[in-house]
């Protein structure tokens, strides 16, 4: 029997009006029986069916119902963490806890279970191999506590899952709530009908990490022959560990039975460069009748909490909009760019029925500038921008790509110690939080979308990948630090189906947002590249005298000139590049520099300086990036020592000779373009060598 004459079996529901789900139930009584031994084939299964739109969907993609906003506490909203240890258990057979119905009962009353960290990767917490390398399917649970003062109030009562990679169904008091692909971006639910009130609730979720060809990144499963069995393996070829679990914060929030579901903030500077514009869109979500009246007053609020717009008007399903006036306006800039860089207002959004008072409270930040760019040039508000950055990674020890607040922290630390003022967010979208640390400190953000190594192009994808990219848009909107969306990292685009895959999805990009550039970052030479063509921006990776020409340091210069040139002359667009550098072992010490040594990647950086400074010169060139900000994990391969080494700093957060030498050129770049002071620390004391002592008697 073929895979579509099962699914024309099963009995399908919707979900969120995206994802089309089976029935775990029919589901599995329909494929139990006809399961091989092998359990390749049995993940693969589950994965076409539980996680794919269709089998072979041709259906529009980035159909989002409502807004994704971030659960603030307000006077009518109550917010709780969820994060904490949870329930855990492998499903070494990925049908089993469907078919015995895990989700129905505590899952400790299934079998064994460990305690596990949220938020946090579950691959690195165990001393297991079969964890760490687990593929498929993955099982937690947590009771959580809801008050009856809630039910009283009339709250509309919600769940929020930050990230969970890859694919989640999650489950409240056995109900199946919700469910999500794609990992990196966030998913929520109404949850109210599911809920016990004055009780302790159950949540769980199902969480498969199997990538496919039709996953969003991409994957393949493979059989290992082991013994008497198979075994199935993941691969894929991109340079990254899949990291999976439940990787953010899980929020448990209430909103007022008339509410602020979503607002989109458009932000402009008048040509007299100190008058603000704020554009605003409302949308209220909720059940009231068109004959209610209902106000919403929105506040501009300074840093400081004083108000400095007030204002309101009558409101209809359709939502609010309206444009704010900001005298002598402070704007945000980026860091190094202004004395007070990522100055941040906070605009209140307040909804009011008559005879009611007010029904419901959101604050959003928002941050005016704005963007500009032609064929040489991006600008923000209307000065030139050049920069200086990284690539990098959600990654560290222990907790992998779980949301860690310290290192966050200690990482923006880094960005600033070493004067850099953007990076991108290499190769999915980044936590919230560390989002609004950008916002904060003024750090530009190239914001990518997991589409990183794209072959294979297919209708299935393209729609998946535009799904991501409009609920990356739909999270990130609102953020002035995001300066660029970036639609993919190094994909096959010489292929000739890539044309037409990257001008839809540059299409269905700009119908969300024309008011940023659209950038990828490409590594096929310019003269067979098929994609460039749609993007505003072009961004390229080459990794001259490491992957090609090891060792030759003397051909950096003429190669990177080069082809910025090509790109550049090829597509008339700006250019700035993405990736270089070199893997380097902490304290390794050959001179003279020797690949894998301390002293190559110094050197190796400064011979591209040579070539960016010899850009900056020809006007079209407007950045560089390093590969990478720190080292940070990959799968097993004899190229990788513990992990791809490329960073500035160790994985651990500790400078290489490199982030020194990198640090000194990136201030000196913001002295020349930006006219700071160099940082009092800039150089170690020395010598004090006066003209007496510098005489020598003859």
């Amino acid at each position: 029997m073929s895979k579509r004459n099962y699914a024309s079996k099963c009995s399908f529901i919707f979900l969120d009006n995206k994802t089309l789900m089976c029935s775990i139930p029919v589901l599995s009584s329909l494929l139990w029986p006809m399961m091989s031994p092998n359990k390749n084939s049995r993940i693969a299964l589950v994965m076409t069916f539980l996680w794919m739109n269709t089998i072979a969907s041709d259906t529009p993609a980035g159909n989002l119902q409502g807004g994704i906003l971030y659960p603030r506490e307000s006077e009518s909203r109550e917010v709780k963490l969820l994060d904490g240890i949870w329930n855990f258990r492998l499903s070494l057979d990925p049908l089993m806890g469907f078919k015995e119905k895990w989700f129905t009962k505590d899952l400790s009353k299934t079998g064994s279970v460990i305690p596990m960290p949220v938020p946090s990767s579950y691959n690195d917490i165990t001393m297991e191999r079969k964890i760490r390398d687990h593929v498929g399917i993955v099982w937690y649970d947590k009771t959580f506590f809801v008050p009856d003062s809630w039910r009283q109030f009339g709250y509309h009562v919600w769940m929020r899952f930050s990230s969970v990679h890859y694919a989640a169904q999650v489950w409240i008091n056995g109900h199946l709530a919700m469910s999500h692909e794609i990992g990196h971006l966030p998913f929520h639910r109404e949850i109210t009908s599911f809920v016990q009130f004055g009780k302790q609730n159950r949540v769980t979720v199902a969480v498969d990490n199997t990538l496919l060809q039709t996953t969003l990144p991409q994957g393949l499963l493979q059989d290992l022959p082991v013994e008497d069995t198979v075994e199935t393996i993941q691969t894929y070829t991109f340079d990254f560990f899949n990291y999976a679990g439940i990787h953010r914060s899980v929020h448990l929030y209430t909103t007022p039975t008339i509410y602020i579901d979503d607002v989109k903030i458009l932000t402009d500077v008048k040509t007299d460069g100190t008058t603000g514009l704020i554009h605003y869109n409302i949308t209220i979500g909720g059940s009231f009748s068109k004959e209610e009246s209902v106000m919403c007053f929105v506040d501009l609020l300074d840093q400081d909490g004083n108000f400095i717009v007030r204002k309101n008007r009558n409101s209809t399903l359709d939502g609010l909009s309206g444009t704010i006036e900001v005298p002598n306006a402070k704007l945000w800039w980026p860091y190094l760019m202004h004395p007070i860089p990522g100055y941040m207002y906070m605009l209140q959004l307040q909804l009011s029925q008559k005879d009611s008072g007010i029904n419901d409270v959101y604050r959003q930040p928002v941050g005016i500038r704005n963007l500009k760019w032609n064929a040489t040039t991006l600008t923000i508000n209307g000065k030139p921008i050049y920069l200086r950055g990284f690539g990098r990674h959600e990654d560290s020890d222990i907790r992998g790509k779980g949301l860690d607040l310290a290192l966050i922290t200690k990482d923006y630390n880094l960005i600033k110690w070493i004067g850099a003022n953007a990076y991108r967010t290499s190769h999915y979208p980044y936590a919230e939080e560390i989002m609004d640390f950008a916002d904060q400190q003024g750090i530009m953000i190239i914001n990518e979308c997991p589409g990183v190594d794209l072959v294979n192009y297919s209708i299935i994808l393209r729609n998946k990948h535009m799904d991501s990219m409009a609920e990356l848009i739909r999270r990130d909107k609102n953020r002035p630090s995001v300066i660029m969306w970036s639609i993919a990292n190094e994909p096959r685009s010489q292929l000739k189906e890539a044309a037409e895959y990257f001008r839809s999805v540059v299409e269905f990009v700009k119908s969300y947002d024309e008011t940023r550039p659209i950038t990828a970052v490409l590594n096929r030479a310019e003269n067979e590249d098929e994609a460039g063509q749609y993007l505003d921006i072009i961004g390229f990776n080459r990794y001259n005298s490491w992957y090609s020409n090891t060792g030759r340091l003397e051909v950096i210069r003429e190669k990177v000139e080069d082809e910025a040139y090509k790109w550049h002359t090829k597509y008339n667009k700006p250019v700035f590049m993405a990736e270089y550098g070199a893997d380097t072992i902490p304290g390794l010490h050959i001179n003279p520099s020797y690949v894998w040594s301390e002293e190559y990647q110094v050197e190796l950086l400064s011979e591209h300086f040579k070539a960016f400074d010899a850009l900056r010169k020809k006007q079209f060139f407007i950045g560089e990036m390093i590969w990478n900000f720190a080292d940070f994990n990959t799968a097993q391969t004899v190229t990788r020592v513990g992990g791809n080494k490329k960073g500035i700093f160790t994985r651990q957060r500790q400078p290489k000779a490199a982030a020194h030498h990198l640090r000194k050129r990136y201030w000196l770049l913001a002295t020349e373009l930006e006219k700071v002071p160099l940082p009092l620390d800039f150089e170690n004391y020395e010598a004090d060598v006066s003209e007496n002592i510098l005489k020598v008697e003859l």
